[in-house]
């Protein structure tokens, strides 16, 4: 059991990995391409506003009901699958408003697949290494964000916005498939 315990957790490790950086190659560049799509601060802050309090409302009841989910894996699935489709959302963004249906859309994945995602990363941890799996957990958060800041912002000179969204979207569907895993994983426990 330990070893398919390890197993989930580098899985979980994995996928959110990539959609950590497919989302971090965006956030210091967020408010230049508001900017560009004619909106100012107001609508940089209302469109962020709204990922974060949808996520917010969301998260806590999408928590309450995976609690008595039997197979997490398909929420951080479907989840991962939302947060792809918002990154592809991107690309046809041509006005704030169009900005703020992909944020909610964003809002809804990140509820999906967090609180299942916490609950499946929690079980997968060793006895007697919880602080320090959580601490990788954490870590990698950090390290890829700061990392993937920097590499959004070549990209998004070098290339453009709408490269990057096809870049975060690629990264965030190879996160998506790595999750799957866990449904195999599953399918295979005696």
């Amino acid at each position: 059991m330990s070893d398919l315990m390890n197993k989930n957790l580098k899985i979980l490790l994995a996928s959110f990995s990539l959609i950590t950086l497919a989302g971090g190659l965006f956030g210091p560049l967020y408010a230049v391409f508001v900017e560009k799509i004619g909106g100012g601060l107001i609508s940089a802050g209302g469109a962020y506003s709204f990922f974060s309090i949808s996520a917010g409302i969301l998260i806590f009841l999408m928590g309450k009901w995976e609690d008595r989910v039997k197979h997490q894996e398909k929420l951080v699935l479907f989840g991962y699958l939302l947060n792809s489709l918002g990154f592809l959302g991107y690309m046809f963004i041509n006005r704030p408003i169009e900005l703020f249906a992909v944020q909610i859309i964003l809002g809804i994945g990140e509820a999906i697949w967090t609180p299942a995602f916490d609950s499946l990363y929690t079980k997968s941890l060793d006895k007697g290494k919880f602080a320090s799996e959580w601490g990788m957990w954490d870590s990698l958060h950090f390290i890829i964000t700061g990392i993937s800041a920097m590499i959004g912002g070549f990209i998004a000179t070098i290339l453009g916005f709408k490269f990057l969204f096809l870049i975060m979207f690629l990264l965030s569907i190879s996160g998506t498939i790595i999750v799957s895993l866990l449904l195999l994983s599953e399918r295979s426990r005696p």
